[in-house]
């Protein structure tokens, strides 16, 4: 086994057999952290951003702040709702894609499919640059290199996801588990002195908020109203993720379905509990949570706090004003928050890397997506994800107010055209369903699915309006560019699929081979060669050199000579001493004077066994074999010749030696002497 073999292993572990699929299956246990992680960690920020949108009218708006979590709540409450009919009905892991294509048609599928990739990318996008900003709050050292600090956790996150669902999973359950313990704990505590009369203001309830110039008609005006619907639709970022078990229920076990369910119902009733305690208690102590603190929060002494006050979110705000008298309790909450935020980016890992191998199978995606790696994922799926994601953050500076504008477009798509699929697919059944129950159970799964429909599309509306100019457009744009990539990519595969199809013409036989091998000097590799030439018995075998130094040139036809090689040496000149045109323009005149001819060319190669070695040879064979693969009816075929410092020989070197291995030293490279007749030369 090799340096890269063994390192590979212990990053990744031992190599899983096609058989051992079954033992990669989730327990419901299990698969709430792994599936789950990115709703429940929306409590992170899906509340901040709600108190952030309505801060620009002033103090009054946080009135609003409950009602808008509400509406929220409400939708999820919905959602989750008829994601549990989803996961029953289609239980084979494609999720809304599945779902729309197949009740919708490929290109409505399709739509959805971009809608989600992108939503994916942004997931760990939005959840890791959180995650960095929990951390910079918790240590302040980290503060200023958020960007690094998140590109590290997406490479982190790679390299575990790389290990196997399983794996992952056990990784990540204890620290989703010490989270929820945590946050619950937190609510709990703060309530208990919320009824005692103990509970302090949060740090940020002394500033005063400076409402923008918009909002100077009040709380009736038009602006308002928007400005409301755009804190709902910000809000709604908390339904992230739900999507993401659908395209994972093969990785439940059985019952597969049943199971997706319960884990759906589980991650819906927990996300609302605890976005809407947080809610509640940041309106009880006050908390305070602007885009532009340094501009919006003002001094009891009418001064703005400036650019020098640092504004932490709104759960580290509660921790710390919960726990006053246990600061154990706000470091546990704080740096839990931070690793459920970078663990909801693992739900996207489980998600893309699905969505990406069904799509590549049905050819809208490049097919090395649908390969499992050594640990049966899809590691091309997760190594992509995390590239598209380091690019996102670095790009936004890992800012989560500026990539939460992109956020959530595309999971509403996918949810109002999921929705309506599956209106369709009730539609489709009930007319032939004979059992009088069973009937009347699709009827009502038929509604709950339209409900479902009318408040994902009406939510889908609000986001577009809202956050289109905020930078939504960006998410649409992308899925429109991908949209269209995995059109070209499904055109080039049909293509490719009708131009290979077998016809009459395929089952002919060339009317000759004319075979040439390449030779700079009469050596071990240029004989081994000529004897695999020799063995497959062409009807033409000569052998080409290029004279660019007479001198050498003729050393070669002296040593030709005496060596009595019984294949025909051609010299071709060269005046201006290039090597690969001269050979070119060789073969492609044989291929015009002989068009129902094939061309076999037979390159010598060194294996070598260090890379520096791989620099000083093979270059010319290379850019040849480059050139003669878009000339039709060439066939070039590498014949290695494995160095000492080859892996390969050096093993050989230690056996005993075979009269097969004696190839290697050219030993059966010569035949019969005179069976051709030795022709020097140009042509």
């Amino acid at each position: 086994m090799g340096i890269a073999d063994k390192g590979k292993r212990l990053l990744l572990g031992r190599k899983l057999r096609s058989t051992q699929l079954s033992e990669t299956l989730l327990r419901k246990r299990i698969a709430l952290p792994v599936f789950a992680s990115d709703a429940l960690s929306s409590v992170a920020y899906a509340p901040d951003e709600i108190f952030l949108v309505l801060a620009a009218a002033g103090l009054s708006a946080y009135s609003f702040t409950w009602k808008v979590g509400i509406a929220v709540a409400l939708v999820m409450a919905v959602v989750v709702t008829s994601y549990r009919q989803n996961v029953q009905a289609y239980p084979s892991g494609g999720g809304d894609y599945e779902v729309v294509t197949t009740n919708l048609g490929a290109t409505a599928g399709l739509s959805v499919g971009s809608a989600l990739l992108v939503d994916y990318v942004l997931t760990v996008a939005v959840s890791i640059s959180s995650a960095s900003q929990y951390a910079a709050t918790a240590v302040p050292v980290l503060a200023g290199h958020e960007v690094s600090v998140a590109v590290g956790a997406t490479v982190f996150l790679m390299a575990v996801n790389l290990r196997g669902v399983r794996e992952s999973g056990r990784a990540f359950a204890v620290p989703t588990y010490v989270f929820l313990i945590a946050m619950l704990a937190m609510v709990a505590w703060g309530f208990g002195r919320y009824l005692f009369g103990t509970l302090p203001a949060a740090e940020s309830a002394r500033f005063e908020l400076v409402p923008q110039e918009s909002f100077g008609d009040g709380l009736t005006s038009a602006a308002f109203v928007f400005l409301l619907l755009r804190a709902f639709s910000s809000g709604c970022a908390a339904l992230t993720g739900v999507e993401a078990i659908t395209n994972g229920v093969p990785a439940f076990r059985k019952p597969k379905g049943r199971n997706a369910a319960t884990t759906l119902l589980l991650l819906g009733l927990i996300a609302i509990t605890m976005a809407m305690s947080v809610i509640t208690l940041s309106n009880l102590m006050g908390a305070r949570f602007t885009e532009d603190p340094a501009t919006q929060l003002m001094r009891p002494d009418g001064e703005l706090v400036g650019d020098a006050y640092v504004q932490n979110p709104l759960i580290g705000q509660l921790a710390a004003g919960i726990f006053d008298h246990f600061p154990v309790g706000f470091y546990v909450v704080t740096v839990a928050t931070g690793v459920i935020l970078v663990l909801a980016a693992n739900t996207a890992f489980n998600g893309f890397p699905a969505l990406g191998s069904i799509l590549a199978r049905d050819g809208f995606l490049p097919r090395q997506l649908q390969l499992r790696g050594d640990r049966l994922t899809f590691s091309n799926g997760i190594i992509g994800l995390a590239l598209l994601a380091c690019v996102l953050i670095v790009a936004f500076g890992a800012q989560v107010t500026a990539l939460i504008q992109l956020y959530i477009v595309g999971v509403f798509v996918s949810f109002t055209a999921s929705q309506l699929g599956m209106v369709r697919h009730w539609n489709a059944r009930i007319p032939s369903e004979s059992d009088a129950g069973l009937r009347a159970k699709m009827r009502r799964n038929r509604v709950v699915n339209a409900v479902g429909f009318a408040v994902t599309g009406s939510v889908l509306v609000i986001v577009l309006v809202t956050k289109f100019a905020a930078g939504a457009w960006i998410a649409i744009v992308a899925m429109a560019v991908l949209f269209a990539l995995m059109r070209g990519i499904h055109g080039h595969y049909e293509a490719l699929a009708e131009e290979l199809t077998i016809d009459e013409a395929d089952h002919g036989l060339p009317a000759r081979v004319h075979a040439i091998v390449l030779v700079s000097k009469l050596h071990k590799p240029a004989m081994r060669a000529l004897a695999y030439a020799r063995a497959s018995r062409p009807n033409v075998l000569e052998a080409i050199s290029i004279d660019v130094d007479p001198d050498a040139t003729a050393r070669l036809m002296a040593d030709w000579d005496a060596a009595d090689v019984p294949v025909t040496l051609r010299v071709l000149a060269s005046p201006y001493r290039e090597i690969i045109r001269p050979i070119v323009l060789y073969v492609r005149n044989i291929r015009r004077d002989s068009p129902r001819d094939i061309v076999a060319v037979y390159i010598p190669e060194y294996v070598v066994g260090h890379w520096w070695e791989q620099l000083l040879h093979n270059q010319t064979a290379l850019i040849l074999k480059g050139r003669l693969l878009f000339t039709p009816g060439i066939m070039v075929t590498s014949v290695p010749y494995q160095l000492r410092s080859s892996a390969a020989a050096k093993a050989r070197a230690e056996r005993s030696q075979s009269p097969v291995g004696n190839i290697r030293g050219g030993a059966r490279g010569g035949g019969q002497p005179g069976a051709t007749r030795k022709l020097r030369g140009g042509p």
